[in-house]
């Protein structure tokens, strides 16, 4: 690997923290819950995309297990790529976007699917669709697995939410604690935000 990488070269947390911020943390969902949720967004992104061949745009590195239950169960012809960008790094407090991989010419006159983890504050998946329609994307479309409930108004709003989740910090089923639990069925909630 080359010193540009953004993979971790060490955890961020240690396994025994890790598993500490587990057992201390509140499960919001169940693995069959969020099973329900994926074979239901299936189906609605189905409905509206099914004749569009779209670009699917994976967002890294979060969505990754959400777009691994998902895809299988789209049963139409799409292409997949990624996207790799983040405010949050290491931290639990979003910051400054910073791009590892954007979006290229592929994106023109495209019907493009992003796919996100979770929607906070809307200005990640904000900055992706201006990204995308600046390279003349055809029509964007957003899919998030989680919605954030800040009482807030949003950067902008996601086309297909799966789950809403309250206003606390979210990990599992892609989305991480420190660099842990991404492999999670489930979806927690830590119960002391530091």
């Amino acid at each position: 690997m080359t010193g540009s990488s953004r993979l971790p070269t060490r955890a961020v947390i240690s396994a025994q923290e890790a598993r500490r911020v587990l057992e201390a943390a509140e499960r919001l969902y169940s693995d069959a819950e969020v099973s329900v949720a994926v074979a239901r967004l299936a189906r609605e992104i189905s409905a509206q995309l099914a004749d569009a061949f779209p670009l699917v745009l994976c967002v890294m590195r979060g969505s990754v297990v959400f777009a691994g239950q998902l895809l299988p169960q789209l049963k139409f012809p799409l292409e997949l790529g990624y996207l790799d960008l983040t405010r949050y790094g290491e931290k639990i407090r979003g910051g400054e976007i910073s791009w590892n991989a954007a979006p290229g010419p592929e994106v023109a006159g495209r019907v493009v699917l992003v796919l996100d983890d979770i929607l906070d504050e809307g200005q990640t998946l904000a900055a992706i669709r201006d990204k995308l329609l600046s390279l003349e994307a055809g029509r964007v479309v957003t899919a998030v697995f989680c919605e954030k409930d800040t009482g807030q108004p949003k950067a902008i709003g996601a086309d297909f939410t799966g789950l809403k989740v309250p206003d606390r910090y979210v990990f599992g089923f892609g989305m991480d604690v420190r660099g842990a639990w991404r492999n999670l069925p489930e979806i927690y909630a830590l119960k002391d935000e530091k």
